[in-house]
């Protein structure tokens, strides 16, 4: 170790080729995917080859040293595999709510217009006409009065009393 930790590449392939069998069976053994834990044990060797400086023989050998780190590297890969597929899930959670919200909202804002379209239904005809020239069309009273060729007052009146029976037959209250 205190060769590869100065930088020593032939020392470096003694140690990979004595230790890489082992972290690749550990990380196997862990994250249970072949791709995975070969990407697990490159990280590992490559750790090894970093780290090597900071390698203590007092706290252990060189092949249980590799194998805390290739099992600790392999349990955060297995934790972040399965943080990033709850993120997935939960998102997958949230559109499907999100797509239930749009279909109910738009169920409910059909209900309305065709609760809307009765109620003007029952209305006269002056009314429903002001009625719709204002509110469908952004007509002003003056001009929902020139176009109905009605005077201004009875526009009025008949656009307040067609709102009130509106506001009657959709249940709306004050």
């Amino acid at each position: 170790m205190r060769q590869v930790a100065q930088g020593d590449k032939q020392a470096f392939s003694v140690l990979y080729d004595a230790l890489a069998p082992l972290v690749h069976g550990i990380a196997l053994k862990v994250v249970r995917d072949r791709a995975q834990s070969e990407e697990v044990a490159q990280e590992v060797m490559i750790d090894l080859w970093r780290q090597a400086a900071r390698y203590r023989p007092d706290s252990g050998s060189v092949t249980t040293w590799a194998a805390t780190i290739a099992h600790r590297r392999a349990v955060d890969r297995v934790r972040h595999a399965q943080a990033s597929a709850d993120r997935e899930q939960a998102q997958a959670a949230r559109e499907h709510r999100t797509a239930f919200d749009e279909v109910a909202e738009q169920v409910e804002t059909r209900l309305d217009s065709e609760q809307v379209r009765r109620c003007l239904r029952g209305l006269t005809e002056l009314q429903r006409e002001a009625v719709t020239l204002a509110y469908y069309r952004g007509l002003t009273y003056r001009e929902v009065a020139e176009a109905l060729h009605t005077p201004l007052p009875t526009v009025k009146t008949r656009m307040r009393d067609g709102l009130i029976r509106l506001r009657d037959c959709m249940g709306v209250t004050t």
